[in-house]
């Protein structure tokens, strides 16, 4: 069986109750200060079997520490309602994802939680990692994507050159983000399906992640600054691929 996990954030939270309730045993809220939105959710999945109980900050503190839990804390073990989605049962679906998002080892659990927030929010299917050297989806990585780790899949990979192999034999061009690439962003061509990689906060992206790539842009920046950090990347790059469909999308009716 599964461990619980403590989960902690009203985002977090009310997306866990939204998406998984089944898998959501109980939750705890700080007395006299409760989320509206969450408190909507909570009601209406009460009859679901979570228990709810109010407590002094102090208790919830004893919990999960000294960390922005905005006074409400989860127990949560994941349902069935909660498929684990693979890489190939991904790029073998009908249609075909049209953005993908792989981090070469990111290892920040916030960055990780950035970075899939920003990809939720442009609309992307996945986001691939790798299972070592990586962030994996923890509470906090839970807390920074803000509820959208409950609506994006995390796909654990052994091996992120094999994947972004695979990725390309499914038909999908593979596009690297790097500060020293040669080229800038706005030559990119993001219209047709295709994976954003983006490297980890030591070194960026690994030589052999960078040689899979079909082709490596960065971001023109200014001096003195040389790089930014990796979900601000991310946003930049996913958001031009937004602004680039969008107006494909328009001229096409």
């Amino acid at each position: 069986m599964a461990r619980t996990e403590l989960i902690f954030g009203v985002h977090a939270v009310r997306a866990l109750v939204e998406c998984d309730p089944a898998g959501v045993l109980e939750v705890w809220l700080q007395a006299r200060r409760e989320s509206p939105a969450l408190r909507r959710a909570l009601s209406l999945r009460v009859a679901s079997g979570i228990a709810v109980h109010h407590v002094p900050r102090e208790a919830i503190e004893r919990m999960v520490g000294n960390v922005a839990h905005q006074g409400v804390v989860a127990r949560y073990r994941p349902s069935a309602q909660m498929p684990v989605v693979s890489l190939d049962g991904l790029l073998h679906r009908t249609p075909l994802p049209s953005l993908i998002v792989v981090l070469d080892e990111v290892q920040d659990p916030r960055n990780l939680g950035a970075c899939m927030r920003c990809a939720a929010g442009a609309g992307a299917d996945a986001v691939v990692v790798p299972k070592r050297r990586s962030a994996s989806l923890t509470a906090t990585v839970r807390k920074a994507a803000s509820g959208a780790a409950e609506h994006l899949p995390l796909v654990s990979v052994t091996n992120i050159a094999h994947s972004l192999e695979s990725i390309a034999e499914a038909g999908l061009s593979v596009i690297g983000a790097a500060a020293d690439a040669e080229h800038p962003l706005y030559d990119a061509d993001f219209r047709s399906p295709h994976a954003l990689v983006l490297g980890g906060e030591a070194r960026g992206l690994r030589r052999l992640t960078r040689e899979k790539c079909d082709r490596v842009f960065s971001i023109p920046l200014a001096d003195p600054v040389e790089s930014l950090n990796v979900s601000v990347a991310a946003a930049v790059f996913l958001f031009e691929a937004v602004r680039q469909r969008s107006a494909f999308r328009d001229r096409a009716r």
